[in-house]
């Protein structure tokens, strides 16, 4: 198979435990509308947690300075094959990407944010956190729906409401929520696309660099715009950024 060339590869997501990840961290939650809106639905979901929550592809673990709580024991899990996504981290548990190395219902909660369009087939690994995960335990899980092909070659699937009833209905609730309108996924695509003029600024093309001056104004009016479709609810949840789905066995 011939080996695709990513444009514009995604700028990893780590943790904000250091000046320059809190400042990269503060930034995205300015601008990046897919880790805004994640964060939104971790942010909500963490302070429920109690006992194991087992994090299903916790990469540099991003989210793991939400866990104040002396009764939460953290457990990170990835792949060996991590680094491929520019993840490097000696912190995590590492697994086969299907079988979980823990106990029949051991975990009493879980997240998998942003790995499942990852994962060739998705169904063998809900399986398995459905089998750790104890009766009564909840998950949180996000996919994107509008989000250009990334981290190529391992960017297999993208998920409607019907399909994620399917892969998760063991679960006793499975209850399926857009992230943000199809007014947000159109901020979103002009900060791509602008993300993309200054990657060309970097490599010194000239058109790119006098098209990222002269649209500005509209980065900054699309990031304000993109907000307040969050806010707001402006705009048709039929096109969403992404999916989250609040799960409980």
């Amino acid at each position: 198979m011939a080996t695709e060339k990513e444009s514009l590869r995604p700028l990893p997501h780590v943790a904000p435990d250091t000046v320059g990840g809190k400042l990269r961290f503060s930034l995205r939650l300015a601008a990046d509308f897919q880790v805004i809106t994640v964060y939104r639905d971790v942010k909500r979901f963490i302070p429920e947690v109690k006992g194991i929550l087992l994090d299903v592809g916790a990469g540099e673990l991003p989210y793991k300075h939400l866990i104040t709580s002396p009764e939460v024991t953290y457990q990170p899990l990835d792949v060996q094959e991590a680094s491929a996504f520019d993840y490097q981290n000696l912190n995590v548990i590492l697994f086969d990407g299907i079988h979980i190395p823990f106990d029949d219902a051991s975990v009493d909660f879980f997240m998998c944010t942003e790995v499942l369009e990852h994962v060739d087939d998705p169904v063998p690994l809900v399986n398995e956190i459905y089998r750790a995960l104890k009766p009564g335990g909840r998950g949180l899980v996000t996919v994107p729906w509008s989000a250009r092909y990334h981290y190529i070659p391992y960017d297999y699937l993208r998920y409607t409401p019907t399909k994620l009833r399917q892969i998760f209905e063991r679960f006793r609730r499975a209850d399926v929520q857009p992230r943000g309108t199809d007014v947000t996924t159109i901020a979103s695509k002009i900060v791509v696309v602008y993300a993309r003029l200054l990657h060309g600024l970097a490599g010194k093309k000239p058109l790119d660099s006098l098209l990222s001056i002269l649209l500005a104004p509209l980065l900054v009016g699309a990031i304000v715009v993109g907000h307040l479709s969050l806010l707001f609810k402006i705009g048709s949840t039929d096109d969403p950024l992404g999916y989250t789905v609040w799960l409980e066995k």
